[in-house]
């Protein structure tokens, strides 16, 4: 056992010099990624999870609550992701941003108060820019406020059983009430990649195109490290360098969180001595090895003070493998209510602001595919605009159909609507707020 740590160890020093770039004198290449830690550090925190079984392989105060800074970008974009397969929006949708969202830095999308992006723009932002403004349009869009969004987080994040997280803002900028763990934020990067895996690639972007700038992500890993494909790096100076990140090998998926790194470079040689030592403990197994991951294959005794977990969490052998307590998706969770805030101006289909504050919803006919939904949207729009001007186009996903409705209108606004379509042979229904 000592020889197989001595050798992940000496494993793992060679890939923390070869993240250097060139080669390392003897001595350096031997350094360990965790001596890269000050030992008297109070923020750091780690978790490595295997992401297929919720096994935790190795955790280091990992239920000790830590600022997960922009790391809350994960559960923002959680909740975007939920409302898209849902069908409440889509990623052609507008997001416009309200003067409070275009305020919000230092790391922006830069967009003015009143204009607009798609809702794939902003989230592509968040993902590699870190983009806070995106974040608060967004937060806005789906939640009116992003305080009330902020509450819709920390439900959803009690949901998911992250116990001890509640988030105060979209983005994870300083608050001191937005806390989390590192238990709780493998909670929500497994969460991520198991309830949407059809939108977990946006994580893995590299380069951003937008308006003549290319964004390059700041995660670091996703270029250097084979099988990294996400999720979300963070700082704040009282939170320190933090990174979710996830990477495959042979078929097989880890999910680490490192929290409260000295410096980027660090933060990410840790990350990554982490998640090699994690894969080489899997590979052993598939080899047959009947082999429990042990402290000393990631820290010398006298580190590992506090390394052990809570043996509230259903843990064996002191702590040698435990179960990740990560509730199924909530049955409720595509009912997530979009509200539109009232003081951000929407925008119809050609682009132009609209007034229509109203919550009722006219339907004008149900089709097999979103294309053939978004063009009866277009016909009604352009023959009979004048019913319709003020409210917002949307193509709803339903089962395997798509609504062709027009909402954001006022009661007796639907009803005349609904009243001149009918007149000229076009089929409407009048939808009340709060049904399907």
């Amino acid at each position: 056992m000592i020889k197989h740590a001595r050798r992940l160890l000496l494993t793992i020093g060679l890939a923390a010099a070869t993240a250097l770039g060139g080669l390392a004198p003897p001595a350096m290449a031997q350094v360990p990624y965790f001596q890269l830690i000050p030992q008297n550090s109070s923020k750091y925190a780690a978790i490595v999870v295997d992401a297929k079984t919720g096994e935790v392989l190795y955790a280091k105060r990992a239920d000790a609550p830590r600022y997960p800074a922009s790391i809350t970008k994960v559960m923002t974009l959680y909740l975007a992701f939920e409302a898209l397969a849902s069908g409440k929006i889509q990623l052609d949708d507008p997001v416009v941003f309200s003067p409070r969202a275009a305020a919000t830095s230092p790391t922006k999308l830069g967009i003015r108060a009143g204009d607009s992006v798609t809702v794939q723009q902003a989230m592509q932002g968040m993902v590699t820019r870190s983009a806070n403004d995106a974040a608060v349009a967004m937060a806005e869009k789906l939640g009116g406020t992003e305080q009330r969004f902020a509450a819709l987080m920390t439900l959803r994040a009690q949901e998911l059983g992250m116990a001890s997280t509640t988030f105060a803002n979209a983005h994870g900028l300083p608050d001191s009430r937005n806390i989390s763990t590192a238990r709780d934020l493998a909670i929500l990067s497994r969460a991520v990649m198991r309830d949407y895996p059809q939108y977990y690639r946006l994580f893995s972007t590299k380069n951003f195109e937008f308006r003549g700038q290319n964004i390059r992500n700041h995660n670091g890993l996703l270029y250097t490290m084979d099988g990294v494909d996400g999720l979300k790096t963070g700082f704040t100076n009282a939170s320190g360098f933090n990174l979710a990140v996830s990477a495959v090998r042979d078929n097989r998926r880890l999910i680490a969180i490192v929290m409260g790194g000295p410096t980027v470079a660090t933060r990410n040689k840790v990350a990554e001595g982490l998640l090699l030592t994690g894969f080489d403990v899997l590979n052993r197994r598939a080899r047959g090895e009947q082999i429990t991951v042990a402290q000393n294959f990631f820290e010398p005794p006298q580190l590992a003070e506090a390394t052990q977990p809570s043996m509230q969490q259903g843990d064996t052998e002191a702590g040698l493998k435990i179960a990740l307590a990560s509730s199924p998706p909530p049955s409720r969770a595509s009912k997530i209510q979009i509200v539109e805030s009232k003081n951000v101006p929407k925008l119809n289909g050609k682009g132009k602001q609209s007034g229509a504050a109203g919550r009722w919803t006219i339907q004008v006919g149900t089709f097999k595919n979103r294309s053939d939904a978004r063009e009866q949207l277009a016909i009604v729009e352009k023959k009979l605009g004048k019913h319709v001007d003020d409210a917002r186009g949307v193509a709803e996903k339903d089962g395997g159909k798509y609504k062709a409705r027009f909402s954001g209108m006022s009661e007796q606004d639907a009803k005349d609507a609904c009243r001149s379509l009918k007149a000229k042979k076009q089929p409407c229904m009048v939808v009340a707020p709060g049904r399907g």
